[in-house]
């Protein structure tokens, strides 16, 4: 089945659920790109906490320039990470799709870059970047980590193969005909939904690759989703 996809443009998914505290942040950030083509599909999983009016607020008191937008959809009910990532996926109107969670923040030249790279390399479907670890330390002072477990070209095939994980779902950009291939995030693999997303590119032959410059923040905190799955994001 072929789709119709807007040339040029990126469609950013953005879910969130109780992140009130970083929301904004994370959509400024995204709205700060220096690419010129870009939409923001804003999906919120039936919060709890006040981020669907922080969400609202934002939008209403933001003003885009001509070839960007923003929409906001908040699920009538609790869908989970996997459903309500995969909503936006199909509201994706772009000739690419890229991927951002509710706590973190990109480099004003993300989308730039992976767009470029993704022009630059015909065989590659989907590119991740290479990012930091952004926390508070003691003293309430944001300190930057590098990130040390991921893997470049065919290394990350290899990884894969071995039951490993070396790509950072957070800074994904694909290309749409890859969602149009193969869908979504699965909803069977609590808390491996994005290992088990890569995993399946790489079984339907779509080529990966690492961006090795830092063009995402990863934020570590107390409420973040992945600490109910792992110690800490680095460590996957």
């Amino acid at each position: 089945m072929l789709y119709d996809r807007t040339p040029g443009l990126v469609s950013v998914v953005v879910t969130n659920y109780n992140k009130a505290g970083y929301i904004e942040e994370c959509l400024d950030s995204l709205k700060q790109q220096t690419y010129r083509s870009w939409e923001l599909i804003i999906v919120d999983d039936c919060s709890t906490d006040s981020s669907r009016k922080r969400i609202e607020d934002w939008l209403k008191n933001r003003r885009f320039r001509a070839g960007c937008s923003a929409v906001f959809l908040p699920m009538p009910r609790n869908v989970g990470f996997s459903g309500a990532l995969t909503a936006g996926y199909f509201m994706a109107k772009g000739e690419f799709i890229a991927v951002q969670d509710a706590d973190d923040l990109s480099h004003l030249e993300r989308l730039e870059k992976q767009v470029a790279y993704l022009q630059a390399h015909p065989q590659i479907g989907v590119v991740g970047t290479n990012y930091k670890l952004m926390e508070k330390n003691a003293r309430g002072e944001i300190t930057y980590t590098d990130a040390k477990w991921l893997k470049y070209g065919e290394q990350i095939k290899q990884t894969y193969l071995e039951g490993g994980h070396c790509v950072c779902h957070g800074t994904l950009l694909f290309r749409g005909t890859v969602f149009d291939r193969i869908g979504g995030l699965t909803r069977n693999i609590k808390g491996a939904e994005d290992y088990e997303f890569i995993a399946r590119c790489l079984t339907h032959k779509v080529e990966i690759e690492n961006i090795r410059e830092v063009l995402y923040y990863y934020r570590s905190h107390s409420d973040q989703r992945s600490r109910q799955f792992y110690k800490n994001k680095g460590g996957k």
